[in-house]
């Protein structure tokens, strides 16, 4: 699905706006006022078959290294998870930290990199009751994936541990580094050197705001922000595209 996404991104034909990799599955999304779908299908099928006959190499790999505090306060659920699997603490960061993990695709919140999860000898349950916020870069495992949270949100997996680095930069583009087909080593480090305070933290950039007073029928709907679903950002456009462009003119 990665080598796809990367010929259908070269290939790109008009009116598409999004090539979305996902762990065996891939998302293309176009203008239908610029394209159709039988056009799109036809261009896809036509790289996939390429793909087949080995007409392109697969996606390069680049190799990243996460820096990661485990336990205490980085990582309050290690415990758990070490009670659940049986290993002991030690043993479920040698594991964590055993193999570079490969990421498969970027969900919500946005950037959020899904990879495969460590070589745990059983999936990792969820929390029974979710956590409201995680911190950013709080690195979460649930089932047999893992993930790094790039921004403040609600969360249901089990925490292991925080890095200290910037996942997520809204003010760059890319907003981050890495991609799917990449991978993460994750190397701990002392849960003292300064990870309770991100070196990058999270921030909304300022921009024009709208203040709600109070509550009515009406809402203010745009036509979206194409073009960033496999950062895991949803394009939030007006459900109804043809006559929102017709009301505007």
């Amino acid at each position: 699905m990665h080598a796809l996404a990367d010929a259908f991104e070269a290939a790109r034909p008009g009116g598409v706006y999004g090539i979305v990799p996902t762990y065996d599955s891939l998302l293309i999304e176009f203008d239908f006022f610029h394209t159709d779908h039988t056009t799109v299908r036809r261009a896809l099928r036509y790289e996939a078959d390429r793909l087949g006959e080995g007409a392109f190499p697969t996606t390069l790999s680049r190799r990243f290294v996460v820096p990661v505090a485990y336990g205490g306060e980085h990582g309050p659920d290690l415990p758990v998870v070490a009670e659940q699997l049986g290993p002991t603490e030690r043993e479920v960061v040698a594991l964590h930290s055993a193999a570079s993990l490969t990421i498969r695709c970027l969900g919500a919140p946005a950037v959020a990199p899904m990879m495969d999860g460590p070589a745990f000898p059983k999936p990792v349950p969820r929390l029974a009751s979710p956590r409201t916020s995680v911190v950013p870069g709080s690195i979460a495992v649930a089932g047999r994936q893992a993930v790094i949270s790039p921004m403040p949100s609600p969360g249901g997996w089990p925490l292991l541990g925080r890095t200290p680095l910037r996942v997520l930069d809204l003010d760059a583009e890319p907003l981050a580094p890495y991609r799917p087909g990449d991978t993460f080593q994750f190397v701990p480090i002392d849960p003292g050197s300064g990870t309770s305070t991100p070196a990058h933290p999270w921030r909304l950039p300022m921009a024009d705001t709208l203040t709600v007073h109070r509550a009515g029928l009406a809402t203010v709907q745009d036509l979206g922000r194409f073009g960033h679903s496999h950062y895991g950002l949803p394009v939030n456009e007006a459900l109804d595209q043809a006559l929102s462009r017709w009301l505007t003119g």
